[in-house]
């Protein structure tokens, strides 16, 4: 069994899923085989420009992130984090939100869940609060890296707690699909997107399980290492 760099706990469709064909496609990479995926043909975007704009969720795989990026802590294994988060997911209940719907969030699009969210917050504080002994605390380089962004009080006091700013109450759930774009390619990229996600968006949004992924390391991509079912 390989030890990764980092590892994180996601949202990952199931592969098979229509969001989940989408999202290998759109990123160009199924996570869980290493395998390249032919890119979607979009009206208004070319190939190149759809690769240009996802270099970097492409690096993590189509995702919503639970439990952000970690080191492993002292004397912890990839085994005895795999068994604590079986554990844990057989106390939580899948969760439902509202559709989803394609968001400009600054200058990146995503796809985020509506309301209800109480449930999916609370899900994911769980799992960065019960699993939080296997992190490695975060040093202090990498910390101020965190802060040279501009940090609130509170998003700071997560950073020392629990080693990422925008977790507990600062959580916001997205699956991201591009990288932050130029001004005059937001609204371009979001008209040309909205038909191709319409179908997507039209039930509502499901999490029946959380996902392992681990990160090699030296920007290396992300990988899809093991799927565990919420069945509490």
């Amino acid at each position: 069994m390989s030890e990764y760099q980092r590892y994180a706990l996601y949202y990952a469709p199931a592969p098979q899923s229509g969001l989940g064909a989408f999202g290998d496609a759109w990123l160009g990479r199924d996570a869980a085989t290493g395998k390249d995926v032919a890119r979607p043909v979009v009206d208004g975007l070319d190939d190149d420009e759809i690769v240009a704009a996802t270099t970097s969720p492409a690096r993590y795989g189509f995702h919503g992130t639970l439990k952000p990026p970690f080191t492993l802590n002292d004397g912890q294994s990839r085994t005895d984090l795999e068994t604590a988060i079986k554990d844990v997911a057989t106390q939580i209940k899948p969760v439902t939100c509202g559709p989803l719907k394609l968001k400009a969030i600054g200058r990146f699009l995503a796809l985020v869940p509506t309301e209800p969210l109480g449930d999916l917050g609370a899900l994911a504080a769980l799992l960065v609060r019960d699993l939080d002994d296997f992190r490695k605390p975060e040093d202090e380089a990498a910390m101020n890296k965190r802060r040279a962004v501009g940090l609130s009080d509170r998003q700071e006091a997560n950073l020392v707690k629990w080693g990422y700013p925008y977790v507990m109450e600062e959580f916001r759930f997205h699956l991201t699909l591009t990288n932050k774009l130029e001004a005059d390619q937001v609204a371009r990229f979001e008209k040309a997107l909205v038909p191709v996600v319409a179908p997507l968006c039209a039930e509502p949004f499901e999490v029946t399980d959380i996902c392992l992924f681990g990160d090699p390391g030296d920007g290396k991509p992300f990988w899809f290492l093991q799927r565990f079912a919420l069945k509490g």
